[in-house]
């Protein structure tokens, strides 16, 4: 398992603290392990046939992060005669391997997810599957759904359709490479600095991405950034936390999952297949986002609108670019959180405004996440003429357990982000950082350091401190055990806000 060795105060286990007070089940059964061995006995067979395509000869690729091995999916496209593009994403047939109703089926739909602590992951599958056997790794071949659709120069797209295939990755890549030769900020990969064929097939996946990106972005998804770290890892210990940054790799497989799950929308809508929607309704604090715009000189409108929003944060992002990660996540927080909902044949579309669109469902990641093995099914079931595999009763409940464990799930990490925050920290008590004010409460006020990117308890200077303000403060305090830093102003720096 892909796991940090323990510091003094055993983080791996306050991990699995917190995964049991939030309701999951880390460990597998006894049941689970006998299915896995009854698979490695008679695993699923890899034929050709009337019904599955076979696809292993095309250039296909994977791009994920550095350590990643639960692989969903992977990618080709081709430049047709109209100067369009047809863009094909293959995702893992995980339906193959954990039939529904069986021990790992009902531990995958109790978990619903699979947890990132940063020390331990924990998985909603057997890591025999999830990073090996329905994993898309490289050199292998597999079973898969191919989910196609062809992007227009203006980026929209159309034709989509959904088949089964055996398919092959040909190239397991990772974000920052990629991403760094795609902005020409390094040399390519040696992966890709190999074949002038793959060099062509990015460029060509690049491009139809971003195409995708700005006609999304014309009709008002939302550019909202916020701030993800890592631990770095040095002879076995924590030494850092590294900002994950976004770039042209990770926005190219962003907008071809965005587009993907919509082409899985509409082809269940056209068959008449209730399914589970990923929604984010339209903010019903919209006033309260109207007031925050407002606070750092935008005006939007009194009747919600992505599109203004959007313009209002790309402003931002240029105005200040340090503090656009807090501006987002207060975005983030008054539109609510995203939820799973069951959307049967004609009824009105709910929509994710996030993205600014009307169909989305979540079906590219059946190694990690319950409710896109659930689509799974359904598709394959409706590809075949079969009767739907869930009542929309089910589903129901299913899109509720969904939404219930993944609120759960970021919980715990964020519990253990702040105890690894600590740890990094621990050795650097007396130091002098820049930071941001990220919120004045009755239960104190909160600064965001800008690098390391933690955060923090501003318990001493507090007095006059804003929301936005740029201080210096001095780390006087950590605990790992609780994931506690306590800062205090430093004393050379005079105060940003004084009172007449």
């Amino acid at each position: 398992m892909n796991q940090i060795p323990a510091h003094p105060i055993d983080l791996q286990a306050i991990a699995k603290q917190e995964m049991l007070a939030n309701g999951f089940e880390p460990e597998f059964s006894p049941q689970v392990q006998q299915q896995l061995a009854d698979l490695q006995t008679h695993p699923p067979q890899l034929a050709p046939s009337a019904d599955i395509r076979d696809l292993r000869n095309l250039l296909w690729s994977s791009i994920d992060n550095d350590t990643s091995r639960d692989l969903d999916q992977i990618e080709v496209a081709e430049r047709l005669p109209t100067g369009e593009t047809k863009v094909l994403v293959g995702i893992a047939d995980v339906d193959a391997f954990a039939a529904k109703s069986s021990a790992i089926d009902l531990h995958a739909a109790k978990e619903t997810t699979t947890v990132y602590t940063g020390v331990r992951i924990f998985p909603m599958l057997p890591e025999q599957l999830s990073t090996g056997a329905s994993s898309l790794l490289e050199s292998g071949d597999k079973l898969s759904l191919v989910i196609e659709f062809i992007v227009a120069k203006d980026g929209t797209f159309h034709s989509e359709c959904v088949y089964p295939a055996i398919v092959r990755n040909k190239a397991q890549l990772t974000y920052n490479a990629v991403g760094a030769w795609l902005e020409n900020l390094q040399a390519a990969p040696d992966k890709v600095a190999a074949s002038a064929d793959l060099q062509a097939q990015l460029r060509l996946q690049d491009e139809a991405a971003q195409a995708l990106k700005n006609e999304r972005f014309r009709h008002g998804a939302l550019n909202i950034e916020t701030i993800e770290v890592q631990p770095l890892v040095h002879n076995e210990k924590i030494v850092d936390v590294v900002k994950q940054e976004k770039n042209r790799a990770t926005e190219l497989i962003e907008d071809f999952m965005i587009a993907a799950n919509e082409s899985v929308a509409r082809v269940l809508e056209a068959k008449k297949v209730s399914s589970i929607r990923r929604v984010v309704k339209t903010p019903e604090r919209w006033p309260r986002i109207v007031q925050l715009a407002a606070q750092h000189g935008g005006k939007l409108p009194a009747v919600p609108d992505s599109k203004a929003l959007n313009d209002f944060l790309i402003l931002r992002k240029a105005a200040d670019p340090d503090h656009f990660a807090d501006v987002s996540l207060a975005v983030i927080k008054l539109m609510g959180p995203g939820q799973y909902v069951l959307e049967r044949p004609g009824d009105p579309e709910q929509g994710h405004f996030g993205l600014a669109v009307q169909d989305y469902t979540h079906s590219t990641a059946p190694n990690r996440r319950f409710a896109d093995l659930v689509t799974q099914r359904l598709i394959k079931a409706a590809l075949a003429s079969r009767p739907a595999p869930y009542s929309d009763a089910e589903l129901s409940a299913i899109a509720l357990n969904c939404t219930t464990k993944e609120d759960a799930a970021r919980k715990v990490e964020r519990e253990m982000a702040k105890r690894i925050a600590a740890v990094v920290m621990s050795n650097r008590i007396g130091e002098v950082f820049d930071a941001i004010v990220t919120g004045v409460t009755p239960k104190g006020t909160f600064v965001r350091v800008l690098k390391p990117a933690v955060e923090g308890l501003l318990a001493q200077g507090q007095q006059g401190a804003d929301v936005g303000d740029r201080l210096r403060i001095k780390l006087i305090r950590t605990d790992v055990q609780h994931g506690y830093l306590d800062f205090a102003r430093d004393a050379a720096q005079p105060n940003p806000n004084p009172r007449p």
